[in-house]
């Protein structure tokens, strides 16, 4: 141990009321700030897992044919571009397509639908659904339709053709359940009769309020529709590297493509914005933290003026003197975010277990954390910063003490 450190510890613990106050706002500063962001990023990874084990992480759609044919350069803006598009509906080679597409890496599988908006009914109760006809054995190895089931069978509707998969919300306020008969309004004003084999419920509340799944062959005859797809849907092995995946095949299938990133830009901007202004809000914490830190350095200066011009007269420089006081800072810095790491870590495992019931943007029994270890490392950033800029100034005016006028000061 240096003799600076050693001088540093003998003043921190002569003032140890002082000593504790001032690390309990670095622990209570860097834990709160842990527990907050696991928790703003715990919502935002069950929105993205929902949407994505949903939709997928890709949404090819309709075909397109630029209108600048007889030009001989193309707009280089992507929205000048898609405004000068002229659009088909619907996908007329999907077989081909998917072939395709599952010879890049990155693509896990993919899985066309038939999509449409018809009415349902179930006793007196009507709704509008949003239909998605599909290829069970696809579409199961595509998203998450198997592990979303609440109540019935897959294998019931994979089985029945005649059968359909409700979202959870859009089966309460139906009134239906696994088993239970519905009908769908068909574009010709027919009622076509279907058996719910299943209920799903994705977290998502605008699908889980609206979609209901059929076989897709059964799908194009309710919808009358002559193709057999309106988009597919990819599955991604990162499915970070969306957005450039859905450029490139925007420009091989000549099929418009979104990502998941694209279609859902303002709930995710919603999710970050709520995520920096709690970080903000928490950084305060630490940030005062760091004035109480400077108080309590300020006044062992004070008090310890004796003690320090000694010091200075036996040999020890400016410098020294200044490290004495650093190293309380970075003392308190060190040991207090440990500790508010620990309880920071206790606070995210036991904020998982309280009960939270959600039922709009997202669907939650309890509250979503996602523990992550740039949570901690930006928490300990903080605090450092915090009390490195808090002990410098007691630090340098400390060194600046003159040591014989000190003396001559104390001794009269």
């Amino acid at each position: 141990m240096t003799p600076t450190l050693h001088i540093a510890l003998r003043f921190l613990f002569h003032r140890k009321r002082a000593f504790v106050l001032s690390l309990c706002g670095v622990v209570f500063g860097v834990a709160i700030f842990i527990c907050t962001q696991a928790q703003t990023q715990g919502f935002t990874k069950r929105f993205i897992d929902s949407t994505l084990g949903s939709n997928g992480a890709i949404m090819l759609r309709q075909q397109f044919r630029p209108r600048y044919d007889n030009l001989l350069v193309a707009p280089k803006n992507s929205k000048v571009e898609a405004a000068r598009r002229r659009y088909f509906e619907g996908i007329t080679n999907a077989s081909e397509i998917m072939r395709i597409s599952r010879r890049f890496s990155n693509v896990v599988a993919c899985a066309p639908v038939l999509r449409g908006t018809l009415t349902a009914r179930a006793d007196f109760e009507n709704a509008t659904i949003d239909l998605f006809g599909i290829d069970p054995a696809l579409h199961l190895r595509t998203t998450d339709i198997g592990s979303q089931i609440i109540a019935g069978k897959f294998e019931d509707f994979r089985m029945n053709p005649s059968s359909v998969i409700v979202g959870s919300r859009l089966a309460e306020a139906l009134g239906v359940g696994a088993g239970d008969p519905v009908q769908l309004l068909s574009p010709s004003g027919e009622y076509w009769r279907f058996n719910v084999a299943a209920v799903a419920r994705s977290g998502v509340g605008s699908v889980d309020s609206t979609r209901v799944y059929s076989h897709s062959k059964i799908a194009q005859r309710l919808l009358r529709k002559p193709y057999p797809a309106t988009m597919i849907l990819y599955k991604l092995r990162d499915p970070e590297t969306a957005p450039e995946l859905a450029h490139h095949f925007e420009q091989l299938f000549q099929h418009e493509a979104r990502s998941w990133q694209e279609r859902e830009e303002s709930s995710l901007q919603l999710l970050l914005t709520l995520r920096l202004s709690t970080a903000i809000t928490v950084s305060l914490i630490i940030l005062l933290a760091g004035f109480g830190i400077f108080n309590v350095l300020t006044m062992t200066v004070l008090s310890k003026v004796k003690e320090i011009a000694i010091l200075r007269s036996i040999g020890y420089s400016r410098r020294d003197i200044s490290a004495i006081f650093l190293w309380q800072g970075a003392l308190i810095a060190a040991l207090g975010s440990l500790i508010g790491c620990l309880i920071g870590g206790l606070a995210v495992s036991g904020v998982s277990h309280i009960p939270l019931r959600v039922r709009g943007l997202l669907y939650a029994d309890y509250f979503p954390v996602a523990s992550d270890w740039h949570h901690y490392l930006w928490a300990t950033l903080l605090a450092v910063i915090a009390v490195a800029i808090a002990s410098w100034v007691p630090a340098r005016r400390a060194g600046q003490l003159p040591p014989v006028a000190t003396l001559r000061g104390s001794s009269a």
